[in-house]
């Protein structure tokens, strides 16, 4: 059990705020958050917060405007009853795409959602695979990047898959594909080679690699509507893959993300409850889709935060048998 901490659950992640304190041993915090016909938020802590380590739970993830809201409001309260030290928990940072310019007159909202955490009062920021590890870079207060990818690794490995081949779905996701196949083994890393035409839109051209006759593990940190990332999964099975898996943090599946996995050739598509499934888990299209929690993951950090503790301890957990 930790001493003097408040763990309060907003909107998004409330089942994931409920495992995180059953794992500390706490009770949840008193938190009220209310939306107004006008679609104003306000939010009341229902307890003292004064002097304690208020950890706020809450992934901004669809949608993502009010759930950024409903932080930032949440921070400010908090700052406000002279809490001692607050820690946002995120496991799924919003607009996290958008962190350069790309093109002329683009914002970098990946940097303003940074800039208005801190103004508005957070102190440390906790998430999980960032889609651009350089993000941390746009805070000035500590940020903990922490990564999925050993629980991933820990759930493909109590599976016994032969002849196994990780695939990373880009040029910029293989070093979280080597990551992967160093948790299994030192696999071999094969990459697929697309070009993104449009947002949400890619078309896969060649694989570096050889997946022939081997189970593919295809590992991501976002998928969202799936377009991309099944049109490679297609390729992988034409290219003579015997099995093809799916894996990724971070779960949007937005429009008809379900039904593409489900038309698809993937054994299982696995993910995080780092964005709730919600509704689509009552969609009977789900069946291939597993999802694994990080909430033992979250709450050994905030012990470790709490305890001044390296965070990066909690990786060890995951590759024990």
């Amino acid at each position: 059990m930790v001493k003097d901490i408040i763990v309060f659950a907003l909107s998004s992640s409330k089942d994931l705020a409920k495992e995180i304190v059953d794992y500390l041993g706490i009770p949840m915090g008193d938190i009220s958050v209310r939306h107004f016909a006008d679609g104003e938020i306000l939010i009341e802590p229902g307890e003292t917060v004064r002097g304690k380590h208020v950890f706020i739970i809450q992934s901004t993830c669809g949608p993502v405007s009010e759930n950024l809201m409903e932080i930032l409001v949440c921070l400010d309260a908090c700052k406000r009853a002279s809490a001692g030290e607050i820690t946002v928990v995120t496991p799924y940072y919003g607009y996290a795409r958008q962190d350069r310019k790309a093109r002329a007159r683009q914002p970098i909202t990946a940097k303003l959602v940074a800039d208005l955490l801190q103004t508005a009062g957070a102190d440390r920021v906790v998430t999980i695979d960032l889609h651009a590890t350089q993000i941390q870079g746009f805070f000035n207060i500590p940020i903990d990047d922490l990564s999925a990818v050993s629980l991933i690794g820990q759930y493909f490995r109590h599976k016994n898959l032969k002849d196994i081949v990780v695939v990373s779905p880009d040029h910029g996701g293989a070093v979280r594909a080597r990551k992967l196949a160093d948790c299994l083994g030192g696999a071999p890393v094969a990459i697929v080679d697309k070009r993104r035409t449009a947002p949400n839109v890619a078309e896969a051209m060649n694989l570096i690699g050889d997946v022939e006759g081997k189970t593919a593990i295809v590992i991501d940190d976002i998928v969202d509507t799936g377009g991309s990332l099944m049109g490679g999964v297609r390729m992988l099975a034409e290219k003579g893959a015997k099995e093809v898996y799916c894996a990724c943090t971070h779960g949007v599946l937005s429009n008809n993300a379900i039904g593409r996995i489900n038309d698809s050739p993937v054994k299982e598509f696995v993910i995080t409850n780092s964005i709730p499934l919600g509704d689509k888990a009552n969609d009977n299209t789900a069946n291939k889709v597993v999802v694994l929690s990080v909430g033992f993951m979250l709450a050994k950090v905030i012990e470790a935060i709490t305890n001044n503790e390296p965070v990066s301890i909690v990786y060890d957990l995951f590759n024990q048998e």
